[in-house]
């Protein structure tokens, strides 16, 4: 069986994409931060539909807790699928807006340290471990399109303008090894990133799907969908790209 690392996995896009992936008949070893319930859920959803998946405690921002946990995975691979290596890997998570104004350092640091940092050295850390000819989904955002700037996002969007270059790189690096590595770009998707915003705030919900080719805004599914083929060797031929799943926003 086919194993794959799904990071931020407790909620929203995350989550979707473990049972997505586990839907096609891979194990998932699945990562939560201050969210172990959520973690849990999504094990039970997996495990309904007669998958395999384990929770870890992960976060992101903090990389000097990657090494450990490299070793605990290798544990897992071990006890549960009897394999020492994994082959899919995908890096997600979250949002938190700030006018420029108002940004604080320890914020910008914190949005760097999950979304840029984080992916990269964690990538870094896994890579002995991963199997050759596997793959990587970066989770990157449409807010580092022209078409998609708003107020609020600069940080953000910074972060993951640097996530799409990363994508490339690891790409070109990592291809001797037969690993792809592409980026998923979101548009407004209903998660509970952003402090839960479209639940206290739904009545920003019809302007954005006003904006939005299709007529609705996003829902977790529509994304996870997407990662999941895109690690699958449905996708063999595709590496390098960041490819925006949005609806058709601003279109």
């Amino acid at each position: 069986m086919r194993v794959a690392i799904v990071t931020g996995a407790s909620s929203g896009i995350g989550q979707s994409a473990a049972i997505e992936i586990a839907k096609r008949g891979t194990g998932v070893i699945l990562t939560y931060a201050a969210n172990p319930q959520g973690g849990l859920d999504t094990v039970a959803a997996i495990e309904k539909e007669g998958g395999t998946a384990v929770a870890l405690p992960l976060d992101v921002g903090e990389s000097a807790s990657f090494a450990a946990f490299r070793d605990t995975v290798a544990g897992v691979l071990r006890d549960t699928w009897q394999r020492d290596t994994f082959d899919y890997l995908v890096n997600a998570g979250f949002a938190r807006t700030s006018l420029i104004e108002d940004m604080t350092e320890e914020t910008f640091d914190r949005l760097s340290a999950v979304l840029l940092k984080g992916p990269f050295f964690l990538t870094q850390k896994l890579l002995p471990l991963m199997a050759n000819g596997g793959a990587v989904v970066n989770t990157s955002s449409n807010s580092t399109a022209k078409a998609g700037l708003e107020p609020g996002y600069s940080a953000y969007a910074s972060m993951k303008g640097g996530l799409d270059v990363l994508t490339r790189y690891m790409a070109k690096e990592f291809s001797p090894r037969g690993i792809r590595v592409n980026a998923v770009s979101p548009g407004a998707t209903r998660t509970r990133l952003a402090d839960d915003a479209f639940a206290r705030f739904p009545e920003v919900i019809p302007p954005l799907a006003a904006r939005t080719a299709l007529g609705r805004v996003g829902e977790p599914e529509d994304i996870g969908t997407m990662i999941a083929t895109l690690v699958s060797d449905e996708s063999r031929w595709v590496t390098a790209q960041v490819i925006e799943v949005s609806g058709g926003y601003n279109l």
